[in-house]
């Protein structure tokens, strides 16, 4: 069943974040837009390329009004030792959310039961709390956090204006379609 168009289900976690451990909870999504990036495990290798990558473009998703989250199956413990024992890993801003109970991994439907570990996911949840967009790749695929920028860039422009919507490939600035009766056989 796809997660579009639904209400994130409520939860409550412990994180690593700057320094400090703290809380976080299905409303930390809303009254903005929040990337929510699953990934299997600390310590492995794919995953610290990937989270790497997510923090080169943290600055540039803050800019539009984004926060980001990762999360795994591991503890904020693990989290925080990560953190300080890998240049990669040391620097990122963005929270680092534990799920050691797969309470967010099953709400999301990335939990590899048969593992105990997440599939790799990503999610862009909108200001109401709702999951606007879903990826998930096999764990030996990494992702391309440059993609997120022009999916939150089409995400909000469609928000804001409705009626429109964003083709393929679409870049801020260029033409939407507005679908209609007209347009129909027409692209």
């Amino acid at each position: 069943m796809s997660l579009i168009g639904k209400e994130v289900e409520e939860f409550t976690a412990k994180a690593y974040h700057k320094g400090e451990f703290v809380d976080v909870s299905s409303e930390n999504f809303k009254g903005k837009w929040s990337i929510v990036c699953f990934y299997p495990a600390d310590f492995t290798f794919v995953c610290p390329t990937e989270l790497e990558d997510l923090q080169d473009q943290y600055k540039t998703l803050q800019d539009l009004g984004v926060e980001v989250y990762s999360v795994s199956t591991d503890t904020h413990f693990t989290h925080k030792a990560w953190h300080d024992s890998s240049e990669a890993i040391g620097k990122i801003e963005y929270i680092m959310v534990g799920d050691p109970a797969h309470v967010i991994s099953r709400a999301f439907d990335v939990l590899n039961e048969e593992e105990g570990i997440a599939n790799r996911g990503t999610f862009i949840i909108d200001p109401d709390g709702v999951v606007q967009t879903v990826e998930i790749n096999a764990d030996g695929i990494g992702r391309d956090a440059s993609i997120l920028v022009d999916k939150i860039k089409a995400a909000q422009y469609v928000r804001s204006n409705p009626g429109e919507v964003c083709p393929a490939k679409w870049k801020e600035g260029a033409e939407t379609l507005k679908p209609s009766l007209d347009l129909v056989g027409k692209i």
